[in-house]
């Protein structure tokens, strides 16, 4: 019987497995390049599916901390380094944010938004926060804040707390980002976003456009959210408020069809989000605001102010709504029809 040498090779590395993306920008791209009125039946037809098409959520946002913010985004005028007119000024009293909260849940608001012009908070910040968040949620409100970048502890904070929605922005894709923040990473806004979710607070996240981006950038903005798992539960889509003092100055305005079809290439690609209307509003006219409705949009900034950029006014929100039959969250007749695709 012949002996034989055994040799022994080792066992290959294990390899990681590719995840595909659901979707990639090249698909985004083309949803973007479809004739206008395919993108927005095939968006008429998701949102559908989903939601009732003559509801809207009324979200009402106020400043809690306004100005004097460290960052250097070229959109805003809370940024200390720039000269706009925005006086920094501390954090509201809670009276004067729950005053406010009543006000906006009389004139029918669901969801009520604190932001503060923060990088991120400090920990004598988080209490009055904390407290402002149980307050208004005792309204019957649903609550929301956007404070900046957040670490674990104040995370659970304000889990603890009983928010409901967390906002943070991605701003724009990737690539272009460097081209209007320098003061944080995109990385920076990707982990504060993992540390809401894990904590089990929903996420609101979504984007500006009209900064100068290109419609492949607007595909990689809405790439970069549709395949978060899962995709954020609300997601503002703001068009740039041009503010005197800020680098985004002068930047040339995004066409107006452009912006309606960011909002159906939002819908299709994120079918059960709350799509909102978010800043820029005022200068969109009730002929585009239409048809961002009819594009997928459920959800809309309610009242005369954001942050810091005026808002078109509640008799002219509700006008508006009226014009078209459609009513706030909560008071439309179901209208939801089954679509045979």
């Amino acid at each position: 019987m012949s002996s034989q040498t055994l040799v022994f090779h080792p066992a290959p590395a294990p390899v990681e497995p590719v995840v595909a993306e659901k979707w990639p920008v090249d698909e985004i791209v083309a949803l973007f390049d479809l004739p206008f009125t395919e993108l927005l039946y095939r968006a008429q037809q998701v949102h559908r599916e989903h939601f009732n098409p003559t509801e809207v959520e009324l979200a009402t946002l106020l400043s809690i901390k306004t100005g004097g913010c460290s960052e250097d985004c070229g959109y805003c005028p809370q940024a200390a380094r720039y000269d706009t007119g925005v006086e920094a000024q501390k954090i509201l009293p809670l009276e004067t944010v729950l005053e406010a909260a009543r006000e906006a849940k009389a004139h029918g608001a669901n969801r009520f938004c604190m932001g503060a012009a923060w990088r991120e908070p400090k920990d004598r910040d988080m209490e009055k926060v904390e407290e402002m968040v149980r307050e208004v949620k005792a309204l019957g409100l649903e609550t929301c804040c956007t404070l900046g970048m957040l670490n674990e502890n104040q995370v659970d904070r304000l889990r603890n707390a009983g928010l409901d929605y967390y906002n943070h922005n991605l701003d724009t894709a990737p690539e272009f980002y460097g081209n209007i923040i320098s003061t944080r990473d995109y990385q920076d806004r990707l982990d504060t976003l993992e540390r809401v979710r894990g904590a089990g607070i929903k996420v609101c996240s979504g984007g500006i456009v009209g900064m100068g981006e290109s419609r492949r950038q607007r595909a990689g903005l809405i790439a970069q959210l549709a395949n978060m798992e899962p995709y954020p539960e609300s997601v503002p889509v703001n068009n740039l408020v041009q503010v005197e003092g800020t680098p985004l100055h002068g930047t040339e305005p995004l066409d107006p069809l452009e912006f309606v079809r960011t909002i159906a290439v939002a819908r299709i690609t994120m079918p059960k989000a709350r799509v909102r209307l978010s800043a820029g509003r005022r200068q969109m006219g009730e002929a585009v605001q239409a048809l961002c409705f009819v594009a997928g949009a459920n959800s809309i900034f309610y009242g005369e102010k954001l942050l810091t950029t005026g808002n078109p006014d509640i008799d002219e929100d509700r006008a508006l709504l009226d014009k078209l039959g459609m009513k706030a969250r909560g008071t439309a007749v179901d209208a939801r029809c089954e679509i045979d695709n």
